[in-house]
């Protein structure tokens, strides 16, 4: 057999994303007595530079390195400015290789000469992005620095029409589907959501107790396997927000329209029962096709009046009538007790949460405000209420439901994995949380979820809580997909998928496959069926894993150059700020507003400063002022560079 054709087609696949030589064998079938033969081919193909090898000891084709920044130009030569400047120096631009690029226009360029000792490296502009300051052109920047999919191809498109031709069959038993529609459902979202996956309604038993229903979008039902939406789907892996904009990982006409639950319209649902008893466990739990018609759409906001009306859930009331009591609106007074049935089970699954252990980070997002052109108005902490708690204890839920249900059949699948923490990563912690009188106890070989809570509960309130709440994520693994259940760490449980947002996730949609498998084949797939996926569950879990830390760096970098932008025109004002970090080289700042910037030594005060890496604090020789982490300092912006997206500040002395 020709190896190396096989693999270099296998690479140039869509869907393919780097891998090691023994997992390409193993989805690739090739027999134990040709392997020697396949690795050959492999090695072959490397030493001609056809294929490359990254820093995880991974295989992916050869491919062109580009990168985006500002192009600069001379008389006789240009040279462009990457946005990330630990990515390369400056690239070299001979004239002929302008192609029409002027002074700060933002570009793309392609490396024809990696740098070297004697030279930097040299480019030609392939792409023209806009002018730097214009609207728009930082967020495009950041898409083409990422290589974001921002466009769907032709044949997807033609392929949403077909679909929205006939989007929901009315015959439900020809559909083997529960009719829910003569049910009170709700969803609860952010006003400005679009693409509605999740729908919930709670009843309570004569027995006492609870039954909560989640209604997921039947997405499986219009992306089949192989079709070009579900290959664009796996290219994409998720959806990915940008503040103003969507990268939707499915078409519009899908995400926003037949599949998103919108109210009054009939909805193909992924749906499970689960009968939950006061002490919050799910005694049981069914899983079905459904069709549903939603009541009524609901906002976090529009649940919170009712639940602050009714002395429910938040501590903080808001828009208080001449009575001092909370206006309840009109349109949510029919769905009173519905609401109030809900924050009593969330409750209930929130408070056993807590006794397992589960990590209740309070890190507050931040709320970025665009104006019609795309420039940063303001930045604030994004408030979140009980109402939030609701959904995501319902959904916490439904996740945890369908992982343990399908661990137990062994069934080919998707899980969300997050691993017990490294114990050198709990020894950094401990020196940080030393500074406040904290410590994590357990053994190093085994850390119980619960020292870590036990600590989040101590400083519930206080004024670290933030700060130790961010100390605490920075230590925990980050959490990946994988085909073999690990459990879940931060939620103190041992069986976690995610199943509730097939809309805007890749690992949720083929879960959906799956248990649309096991309910047609009444639980009895064949094994030609459940080799095959258990195959195609280990190449999804790790690209889906691969397109989630690529979603997550653009969206970190959206919200950081938005912050930078806003900051520019505060250059020379004071504000008040939290030291959240200390290093060899100066100190991290974070305001209220969530803005962090860094004051580098020579902005911290005329003396030479000592770090002590045990204890994470920085002393002046001379004054002896010593900081630490969580200390209250007063700075002066003194830079903000949205390019860069870096912020920076210095000390400002209290006799100033």
């Amino acid at each position: 057999m020709d190896y190396e054709e096989l693999i270099i087609n296998f690479m140039k696949e869509k869907e393919y994303i780097p891998m090691k030589a023994k997992e390409m064998a193993f989805i690739l079938q090739v027999p134990k007595e040709e392997q020697p033969a396949f690795k050959e081919a492999i090695r072959k193909l490397y030493l001609a530079g056809k294929i490359v090898k990254n820093r995880r000891a991974r295989y992916h084709l050869q491919e062109i390195k580009t990168l985006v920044g500002t192009f600069k130009h001379s008389r006789n030569f240009g040279f462009v400015v990457p946005d990330h400047r630990k990515e390369s120096q400056d690239v070299f631009i001979s004239k002929k290789q302008f192609h029409g690029a002027k002074e700060n226009d933002k570009v793309v360029v392609q490396i024809t000469k990696e740098e070297t000792e004697e030279r930097k490296p040299e480019g030609k502009i392939i792409e023209i992005i806009g002018q730097a300051n214009e609207a728009e052109v930082d967020m495009l920047s950041i898409i083409k620095e990422y290589k974001l999919p921002y466009e769907f191809p032709k044949p997807v498109l033609e392929e949403v029409k077909v679909q929205c031709l006939h989007p929901i069959n009315n015959d439900t038993m020809q559909q083997h589907r529960v009719d829910f529609r003569n049910k009170t459902i709700v969803t609860i979202d952010g006003e400005d959501a679009k693409d509605l996956d999740d729908a919930v309604s709670v009843e309570k038993t004569p027995e006492g107790n609870y039954v909560l229903s989640v209604h997921i979008a039947d997405v499986s039902h219009y992306v089949t396997e192989n079709s070009e939406l579900d290959k664009e789907a796996i290219l994409r892996g998720t959806s990915v927000y940008m503040l103003d904009r969507v990268i939707p990982m499915l078409p519009k006409e899908l995400s926003n329209g037949i599949c998103s639950l919108n109210a009054g319209e009939d909805r193909n649902t992924l749906s499970v029962i689960m009968e939950i008893n006061p002490q919050g466990e799910v005694i049981s739990a069914d899983v079905t096709k459904g069709i549903i018609k939603v009541s009524k759409r609901m906002s976090y906001h529009g649940v919170q009046k009712v639940l602050d009306a009714i002395g429910t859930g938040c501590v903080r009331p808001a828009n208080m009538n001449h009575d001092g009591r909370t206006e309840i609106p009109e349109d949510y007074i029919p769905y009173i007790n519905q609401i109030q049935l809900m924050a009593e089970l969330a409750h209930i699954l929130e408070n056993k949460r807590k006794k397992q252990g589960y990590l209740d980070l309070d890190i507050p997002e931040s709320d970025i405000t665009l104006d019609e052109k795309g420039h940063t108005i303001d930045v604030k902490k994004y408030e979140t209420q009980f109402s939030n708690q609701i959904i995501e204890q319902f959904m916490l839920t439904a996740n945890e439901t369908i992982a343990e249900k399908f661990y137990w059949l062994e069934a080919p699948f998707i899980y969300r994995v997050h691993e017990t923490p490294d114990s050198e990563k709990i020894s950094e912690l401990n020196k940080f949380l030393w500074n406040f009188g904290y410590k994590i106890k357990g053994n190093k070989e085994e850390v119980h979820p619960k020292a870590f809570s036990s600590i989040l509960e101590a400083v519930k309130g206080k004024e670290e809580e933030a700060l130790v709440s961010n100390l605490i994520l920075r230590t925990l693994k980050v959490a990946r997909y994988e085909s073999q259940n690990k459990g879940h760490f931060g939620i103190a449980g041992k069986y976690y998928c995610h199943f509730t947002s097939p809309i805007r996730r890749y690992p949720d949609l083929y879960i959906h496959r799956i248990i649309s498998k096991y309910l047609e084949t009444n639980y009895q797939p064949s094994e030609d069926y459940l080799e095959r996926e258990r195959k195609l569950a280990v190449k999804y879990a790790e690209s889906s894993s691969e397109r989630e830390r690529i979603a997550q760096k653009a969206e970190r970098d959206a919200v950081d150059l938005k912050k930078a932008e806003y900051m520019q025109d505060k250059i020379g004002e004071i504000y008040q700020g939290i030291v959240s970090g200390v290093t060899n080289f100066g100190l991290f700042v974070e305001l209220e507003n969530t803005v962090e910037g860094l004051i580098r030594f020579e902005n911290l005060g005329d003396e030479y400063f000592i770090y002590d890496d045990e204890h994470k604090t920085l002393t002046g020789e001379h004054t002896k002022i010593q900081y630490k982490m969580g200390d209250n300092i007063t700075i002066q912006v003194i830079e903000a560079d949205k390019t860069t997206r870096k912020i920076a500040f210095a000390k400002v002395n209290s006799e100033e």
